[in-house]
């Protein structure tokens, strides 16, 4: 049975791997935004003036 998949590990290889690097990706972005929302509880003025910044830009931004 090892002969014969090692024929065709190739595909098989390619999909773990794209599906690891979507686990990882998934994981970081997960990561991301409890690093941001750490940061937002910590400091909620910086937080609140990036509200505001973003808010200023939607704003202003032209369609």
């Amino acid at each position: 049975m090892n002969p014969s998949t090692g024929g065709t590990g190739g595909a098989g290889g390619e999909v773990d791997w794209e599906a690891e690097r979507r686990r990882r990706r998934a994981r970081f972005l997960r990561e991301l935004a409890e690093a941001r929302a750490l940061r937002d509880r910590v400091q909620p003025r910086r937080a609140k003036a990036a509200r505001l910044r973003h808010a200023m830009r939607m704003r202003t931004f032209r369609w």
